[in-house]
């Protein structure tokens, strides 16, 4: 069933403005791998915006399956591939080579093990020159960016105490082989960090 997320209408026209800087749009064909799909709103909205762009979605969660299914039926377009089940934590599930990871709002709703798994298949599946955009509100040296973020992460640990809003000081640590080569201030106190390889 095909399923609309109000945040993703929200933020996917200044991410949109984002992508169309970072991304290779130069080329042929920019391949991009989007992790954490969700109801698939951010892949129809960016590969209509983008016409060079070939968008793999991908989740974990049979509901988003579902739904960014549906998306994708309605525009029968090849270049928004059929939607894959993939668990960042499991390495047997990546697959493919991009020249672009997109990840947004997943990291700070998962255990810790879900952003280490993210930072270590990005290595195996991005190309030479290929960047990991991930999304969301993070903390800096331990330093909330808005009280309204800090609020949130109590609200998030209260429902479960694996998930939280990520450290960017923890990601690098976690990041063996990628180095943040832009951090760029987003909307409703988020971020969108860029990672290039090392």
């Amino acid at each position: 069933m095909k399923r609309e997320a109000p945040a993703a209408l929200r933020n996917r026209a200044p991410l949109l403005e984002q992508l169309r800087r970072l991304l290779p749009l130069d080329r042929p064909r920019c391949d991009v791998l989007e992790i954490a799909s969700g109801t698939g709103t951010h892949a129809a909205h960016f590969v209509d915006a983008l016409p060079t762009v070939h968008w793999q979605p991908t989740d974990v969660s049979p509901e988003a399956l579902s739904s960014v299914e549906a998306h994708r039926a309605e525009r029968e377009d090849a270049r928004l591939a059929p939607v894959r089940r993939l668990d960042v934590c499991q390495s047997d599930d990546w697959f493919g080579d991009y020249d672009a990871i997109f990840c947004a709002n997943m990291i700070h709703i998962a255990p810790w093990a879900a952003a280490e798994g993210l930072l270590r298949g990005a290595r195996e599946v991005l190309r030479p020159d290929g960047r990991l955009l991930l999304y969301g509100p993070f903390r800096f040296s331990g330093a909330y960016t808005a009280e309204s973020n800090a609020a949130f992460d109590a609200s998030l640990r209260g429902r479960d105490p694996a998930w939280g809003v990520r450290d960017v000081d923890d990601l690098k640590a976690a990041a063996e082989g990628l180095s943040i080569s832009e951090t760029i201030e987003m909307p409703a106190n988020n971020h969108l960090l860029v990672w290039s390889r090392a």
